[in-house]
C-alpha cells in the first residue's frame, strides 16, 4: 500500500505554527481544529514530517476534512500545498484533491479547486476568498479513484489576508509564482546572505536589510539575440479589478526589455506594462492599471540583447481593488447585452428600414408547437413570420455596445421550423463601430428541427463593436422559422467558463446523475439519456440544457400501467428560512400519467407532497418552481407514475437548489389530486 513515506518529507515550511492565523495549519502536532468525517476514509497526522494523509490501504472512495468556522470579512488568499502520489499507470477515474466553501446558510458546497496531477514532490495552489460577511468553512476531499496505490498529503493550509497575486518574496514558497524554465536566463530568489551571482543587491526592498529577499534575473548567462526570462503568477479565481504595484531595479549595460503581460486561459497575452525610465540603482515604484474580469496570469518577463544587457530585481507586488489613478472605473457588466425577451427587448433593437424583421412572440401551451426556452411558456422571437416571409427578405437583431480589447463569450439558444436548407438561415455577425465591416463569426450548419439548440462563440475584438444576429431567405423555398431565445453573454473565453466549476446545486446531467440516485422498487426506473426517447409521439426530442445534451426520464415501454419510478437526492444540508428548487419537465404524449415531487425530512417517513402534474402537458420543456422549508436534513424525490400507454415517458432536466425565496412564481396553478382511473398499485 502506498504509505507517508513516499511523500518528499523536505517539505518547506510557510510559517512558524505560533503565526497562524485561523484556518491554517501546519500539523506539526495536531490538526488545529480541523476535523475528519468519521462516514469516510481517515485521515493520518504525521507529526515528524508534518503532513496529514489519506491512501488507498483502506478501502473507501474518499476522505472528508473540515476546518473549524471561519470568517473572513476582508479579501483573503488560500494557499494550500499537497501532493498526490499515484502509480504509474494513467487511470480513467484518478485520484484527485478537491477543495470546497461550506458556507453558512448554503445547502450545497461551493467548489473552489481540484486537482489530479500526480507529482514527485510538494506543489502549492493559491485560491482567492471573496470577503463576506457568512461564516465558512474549508472542506478538503480526497477522492481515492480506481488507482491501485495512491495517496495524498496535505502539508500546510495557510491563510492570510489580502490577494494572492501580492508577494514580498520573504517566505520559500514565493506566494506560488514560478519561473518558466529557460537553459540560458531565469528569475532566481535574491537575499538572504546567500552568495549570489553577478548581480547582487546590497537590500531588498520589504525589509531593507541584507537578509531581505527579492526576485532576479541577469543576463550573464545570455547565448542568444532576443534571450527571455518570465516570472508567472498564480491564475487569479475571483474577479478583481484595480491597481497592481511593484517595486523594481533595472541596470541597463545594454537593451534589456522589462514588460508585464496579463494572459488569458486561452493563452492570449496583453501587454500592460513596459519600462521607458532610465536605469535606477535604487528601487523604483511600478503601478498599473489591472483589470482580471475572468481567470488571467500576470508575467514579469524581461529580454535581453547580450550577455552584458545588466539585471532586474523586483520586490513586493501588491494589489488594491481601487485603480491607481483613482478613478473609480466601473467595470463593465456583460449583463447588458443579455435578454430572454420575457418584458420586451431588454438593450437589443432593429433597424427600421430592414423592415419589421423578428417580432416577440408566445405560444400557449401546447402538443404541437414548442413554446420558449426560457420558461416553456415564456415569449421567444421570430424572424421570418408570415408577414415577413417575402423572399430577400433579411431581418437583423442589433445588440448593444461591446467594450473592445475584452474575452467574451456568448450563448443563445435557437430553433429553426420549415426549412428545407438549414445551413446560413441565421448567422451572427460582429459590426466594429469604427469599420462599416461586418465580420460573420458563426451560421447555421444544421440541428434538428424544432429543437431549442445551445450555440456558444468566443470573441475579441480591439475595437468597440456590436453583436447582430442575421436571418434571410434568398428564394420563397428557403423561408422557414427562425427562432431566438434566452441570449447571454458573459466574461472570458467559453471554453476557460466550461473549466470553472459550476453553480453548487445545479444538475444538468451532462457528466452523470449529480446527487440523485435510483430507489428501486419493481422495473421502474429512470434513465440517462440523451436525443429523443425510443417511442414515437412521446418524450423529448433532445435536452433543455443545450439541445444536445443528457437528461433524465422515465421509459413508459418498459413499465405497466401505474407503476412507479423513483429518483432521490442524497441528503442534503438543512437551512433555517425558504429554499427554491427550480427544475424542467417534459410531459409529451397521450397516454401521459404524473409527475410528482416529495419532501422527506430526516428522522420522519413522511414524504410531504410539493408539486404535482397530470397528464399530458407540453410538446415543449416546462419550468416548474418550487418553494419550500426544512431546517433539518431532507431529501427530495422525484416520482413518475406511468400512464394509461406506451406514450407516457416523462422526463426531467437542468435541477436547481437555490438558499432564499422563489423570485418568481410558477405559470400554470397547482393540478391537484390523482385522475380516477389510476388507482393505487404498487408493482
Amino acid at each position: 500500500a502506498a504509505t507517508g513515506a513516499r511523500f518528499v518529507l523536505a517539505v518547506l515550511r510557510l510559517a512558524g505554527a505560533a503565526l497562524l492565523s485561523p484556518g491554517s495549519c501546519s500539523f506539526e502536532d495536531s490538526a488545529c481544529g480541523y476535523q475528519w468525517d468519521y462516514a469516510h476514509l481517515p485521515w493520518t497526522l504525521h507529526g515528524e514530517g508534518h503532513y496529514i494523509s489519506v491512501d488507498t490501504s483502506y478501502e473507501g472512495e474518499k476522505a472528508v476534512l473540515s476546518s473549524p468556522d471561519l470568517y473572513s470579512e476582508e479579501w483573503s488568499c488560500v494557499r494550500l500545498i499537497y501532493q498526490i502520489a499515484t502509480t504509474l499507470e494513467p487511470s480513467p477515474d484518478p485520484t484527485r484533491l478537491n477543495l470546497y466553501l461550506r458556507q453558512e446558510g448554503e445547502s450545497f458546497d461551493r467548489l473552489l479547486w481540484s486537482a489530479k496531477e500526480p507529482s514527485d514532490s510538494w506543489l502549492i495552489a493559491s485560491l482567492d476568498l471573496m470577503n463576506s460577511t457568512k461564516k465558512y468553512k474549508l472542506v478538503l476531499e480526497g477522492e481515492m479513484g480506481q488507482d491501485k496505490s495512491s495517496s495524498i498529503a496535505v502539508f500546510e493550509i495557510k491563510i492570510t489576508p489580502g490577494y494572492c497575486i501580492e508577494c514580498d518574496f520573504e517566505e520559500n514558497h514565493l506566494c506560488g509564482f514560478t519561473n518558466r524554465w529557460n537553459p540560458n536566463v531565469n528569475w532566481f530568489v535574491g537575499g538572504g546572505n546567500i552568495r549570489n551571482s553577478q548581480s547582487i543587491l546590497s537590500k531588498d526592498h520589504t525589509l531593507n536589510t541584507a537578509l531581505g529577499h527579492y526576485m532576479y534575473v541577469d543576463s550573464v548567462y545570455v547565448k542568444h539575440f532576443q534571450e527571455v526570462a518570465q516570472l508567472i503568477s498564480p491564475r487569479t479565481t475571483a474577479p478583481m479589478s484595480g491597481c497592481l504595484s511593484f517595486y523594481y531595479q533595472l541596470k541597463r549595460e545594454n537593451s534589456i526589455v522589462f514588460t508585464v503581460y496579463l494572459r488569458d486561459m486561452s493563452g492570449f497575452y496583453e501587454e500592460i506594462w513596459k519600462t521607458d525610465t532610465a536605469p535606477s540603482a535604487d528601487w523604483a515604484l511600478a503601478e498599473v492599471d489591472f483589470n482580471a474580469p475572468y481567470p488571467m496570469e500576470v508575467i514579469f518577463e524581461v529580454a535581453f540583447n547580450s550577455a552584458k544587457g545588466g539585471y532586474v530585481a523586483l520586490d513586493d507586488i501588491a494589489f488594491s481593488p481601487v485603480y491607481c489613478s483613482n478613478q473609480t472605473g466601473t467595470p463593465f457588466n456583460p449583463a447588458i447585452a443579455g435578454c430572454n425577451f420575457e418584458e420586451d427587448l431588454c438593450n437589443f433593437y432593429q433597424d427600421h428600414k430592414d423592415g419589421p424583421g423578428w417580432s416577440r412572440v408566445k405560444v400557449k401551451r401546447n402538443v404541437y408547437r414548442a413554446g420558449d426556452h426560457t420558461t416553456g411558456f415564456g415569449y421567444y422571437l421570430l424572424a421570418n413570420t408570415k408577414f415577413t416571409s417575402q423572399p430577400k427578405y433579411i431581418g437583423r437583431l442589433y445588440g448593444p455596445t461591446l467594450p473592445g480589447n475584452l474575452q467574451f463569450c456568448l450563448r443563445f439558444y435557437y430553433a429553426l421550423y420549415g426549412f428545407f436548407k438549414m445551413s446560413g438561415t441565421l448567422a451572427v455577425y460582429i459590426f466594429e463601430e469604427n469599420h462599416v465591416v461586418q465580420e460573420k463569426i458563426w451560421s447555421v450548419l444544421d440541428s434538428p428541427k424544432g429543437v431549442w439548440t445551445q450555440a456558444e462563440i468566443s470573441f475579441k475584438k480591439p475595437m468597440p463593436c456590436k453583436v447582430v444576429f442575421v436571418s434571410w431567405c434568398k428564394s420563397f423555398w428557403d423561408c422557414g422559422l427562425v427562432a431566438l431565445d434566452d441570449v447571454s453573454l458573459s466574461l472570458g473565453s467559453c471554453q476557460a467558463a466550461d473549466l470553472l466549476p459550476h453553480s453548487p446545486g445545479e444538475c444538468t446531467f451532462e457528466k452523470d446523475e449529480c446527487v440523485f440516485t435510483q430507489k428501486k422498487r419493481g422495473r421502474g426506473s429512470w434513465h440517462r439519456r440523451r436525443g429523443p426517447t425510443p417511442t414515437s409521439y412521446t418524450g423529448p426530442k433532445g435536452d433543455h440544457t443545450t439541445g444536445v445534451g443528457y437528461y433524465m426520464y422515465v421509459e413508459a415501454s418498459d413499465m405497466v400501467y401505474g407503476q412507479r419510478a423513483y429518483l432521490v437526492s442524497r441528503s442534503l444540508r438543512g437551512i433555517p428560512g425558504k429554499q427554491c428548487l427550480t427544475f424542467f419537465y417534459h410531459m409529451y404524449g397521450a397516454g401521459t400519467g404524473l409527475l410528482s415531487v416529495y419532501l422527506k425530512k430526516e428522522g420522519n417517513d413522511e414524504e410531504i407532497p410539493l408539486w404535482r402534474r397530470t397528464g399530458e402537458q407540453s410538446i415543449s420543456w416546462l419550468r416548474a418552481l418550487i418553494e419550500y422549508e426544512s431546517d433539518r436534513n431532507y431529501q427530495i424525490i422525484f416520482e413518475a407514475i406511468r400512464g394509461v400507454s406506451m406514450r407516457s415517458d416523462t422526463a426531467i432536466d437542468d435541477v436547481l437548489f437555490q438558499a432564499g425565496p422563489c423570485l418568481e412564481a410558477e405559470e400554470i396553478q397547482f393540478s391537484s389530486g390523482y385522475p380516477d382511473s389510476l388507482n393505487e398499485i404498487e408493482y
